[in-house]
């Protein structure tokens, strides 16, 4: 069902003993999440989902971050370039419900991992944050370096994560403290809340990740399907689809709030990153560590 992908513009994919390791390979970028890249990656999931020589899924990222969010760079600038009413076609920048709708595409791409039949895991090294968490969240499991930084920082002045597992994956409480203040957790901690399944020094990371793919490698891969997809229904009877459809509306409703406003305002008079480490300033190293 389709040609073998080994490279494209954004995305890596290999294949090695029934485990397809697919690569977030924009390190320039800090792996942001743009419409090519995930387009690029949905293509490359499917690819491993299809092959029958594949078994387990890797999903990581090149270079120092796992994923730095969505692509922000590219997206103010598609929204500067889009200006008025003039083309034919939905831009994603009118209307709520134009607002909705683009959220709503991407998260078509970001769920990929989620809708497989094959089990992915999440190599999460480096940032994990805003989109990145989208992504490894939709994923079967995360596997962290003790020192990754894990959290939704843009829930400070831009909006509300549009895709919404946190609740799935620590609960209520979590859920708020986290991204009621946008703070992030290291991944140690990240293990002691079940943000992660685990979380090992950085030197180990590879070698945890290969040993739960290459263990899960040696199961007939209908089994392994048989057995992620009733915990995903499981997950979609508890609301977890409805959820997300919901998280794109209150992600939209967020965009119209005074302080996405006010960090527009600053991203057009003085960039998109001084206008970040402004938003951030007053919350010091953004770290929420728990007592135990």
């Amino acid at each position: 069902m389709g040609k073998w992908l080994t490279t494209t513009q954004f995305v890596s994919f290999t294949v090695k003993d029934r485990v397809a390791r697919v690569t977030l390979n924009h390190p320039a970028r800090r792996n942001a999440l743009s419409w090519e890249l995930l387009t690029e990656l949905r293509g490359a999931l499917l690819e491993a989902d299809d092959l029958r020589g594949v078994s387990a899924i890797v999903l990581e990222g090149a270079g120092p971050d796992f994923c730095a969010g969505y692509d922000m760079q590219s997206a103010y600038a598609r929204y500067a370039a889009e200006g008025g009413a003039d083309s034919p076609y939905r831009t994603g920048s009118g209307s709520f419900d134009d607002d909705a709708w683009k959220l709503e595409r991407f998260q078509e791409l970001v769920r990929t991992p989620f809708s497989l039949h094959k089990p992915v895991i999440a190599k999460v090294h480096g940032h994990c944050v805003a989109g990145g968490t989208d992504l490894a969240l939709y994923c079967d499991f995360v596997i962290a370096a003790d020192d990754a930084r894990i959290g939704f920082p843009a829930t400070r002045a831009m909006g509300s994560p549009p895709n919404h597992m946190w609740l799935y994956h620590v609960g209520p409480q979590w859920a708020k403290r986290l991204l009621l203040s946008g703070d992030v957790v290291s991944g140690s901690d990240a293990a002691k809340i079940g943000l992660v399944v685990a979380s090992v020094a950085p030197q180990q990371l590879e070698h945890e990740v290969v040993s739960l793919a290459t263990r899960m490698a040696t199961v007939d891969a209908e089994l392994l399907a048989t057995n992620k997809r009733i915990v995903n229904i499981a997950l979609e009877v508890a609301g977890a689809a409805a959820v997300a459809r919901i998280a794109a509306e209150m992600d939209a409703r967020a965009h119209l709030t005074q302080a996405k406003k006010d960090f527009d305002r600053d991203v057009a008079a003085m960039g998109f990153k001084a206008a970040a480490k402004r938003r951030d300033e007053p919350f010091g190293d953004g770290t929420v560590r728990p007592s135990w």
